[in-house]
């Protein structure tokens, strides 16, 4: 079961109407994040190549179609512009997964993500993929919440308990002091605002959703994406929350979206601090 929740302007996606509670498609059969652009969104069919072949997929009266919604991120500024998913990888990464706990830092749709660009790339830091789980407790033991952010944002990672910024905008190529992308905006620097940003989030619980729920769900995970980036969902960003629903435990909604908005503001947070230097830009792993 899955829902989402689009807050960005500037979103590159495939399939996302399925989601909607209206559609006719009860379920989903993969997730796929990817970056390269719009171009990226040819993971996807590899995905459902792999998928097709194991049988899985919406049962028509000829065959069984899989559901894969993609969801995209703009990479093409750092490394070679013509190097981006394609078919083939969507196949081998679905061929892939596991059950383990995922690779986080300069990976995957994670490679090529960068924050804090209002200066451009030559004062921006990089980012990746991060990922966070967050248990509830009492009546609702037993239930989890899971994040995986792709964190590729126009503006600067907070720390959202101290409000420090953590990974941002430089003030110059040279410096690691943050300029603060929401303080500079306001005194009229617009150097960056380009439409080539988005964080993607997916939310995954073992609690029992709903299409309408799982909708709901996503929107109150756009939360933590908030509390971790500033300035967020501008018209330079695509940012993007699908929430999934992978069980059949009982649980209250609102006590998941608390657990949901945390464990995105954490994942994003481990984006950042576990990103590699590459490709000329600054990473915080080894700093």
């Amino acid at each position: 079961m899955a829902g989402a929740d689009i807050r960005g302007s500037a979103s590159g996606t495939e399939e996302f109407p399925v989601m909607d509670p209206g559609h006719l498609a009860p379920h989903v059969h993969a997730v796929v994040l990817a970056g390269g652009s719009a171009f990226g969104l040819e993971a996807a069919s590899g995905v459902r190549r792999f998928l097709e072949h194991k049988d899985v997929g919406f049962q028509t009266g000829a065959a069984r179609v899989p559901i894969v919604p993609c969801a995209i991120l703009y990479d093409l500024g750092i490394g070679k512009p013509n190097v981006r998913p394609t078919r083939e990888m969507g196949e081998a990464a679905a061929a892939a997964a596991t059950g383990d706990a995922v690779k986080e830092g300069a990976v995957g749709a994670g490679t090529g993500a960068t924050v804090g660009k209002l200066f451009g790339m030559r004062q921006a830091m990089k980012s990746g993929i991060g990922s966070f789980t967050v248990s509830l407790e009492g009546p609702d033991a037993g239930v989890r919440v899971a994040a995986l952010a792709a964190v590729n944002a126009f503006g600067d990672v907070r720390d959202p308990q101290s409000g420090r910024i953590i990974a941002g905008a430089r003030r110059s190529p040279e410096s690691r002091e943050f300029a603060d992308t929401a303080l500079q905006l306001k005194r009229g620097a617009r150097g960056g605002l380009r439409r080539e940003n988005t964080t993607l989030v997916v939310v995954a619980t073992n609690a029992r959703l709903s299409k309408v729920e799982a909708k709901k769900l996503a929107e109150q995970a756009q939360l933590g994406v908030a509390r971790s980036i500033n300035p967020v969902n501008t018209t330079s960003d695509g940012d993007v929350v699908i929430a999934l629903s992978l069980g059949d435990v009982q649980a209250d909604l609102t006590a998941l979206g608390v657990a949901a908005a945390e464990a995105a503001a954490q994942a994003i947070l481990r984006a950042v601090r576990l990103a590699p230097t590459l490709g000329g830009v600054p990473g915080l792993l080894g700093h």
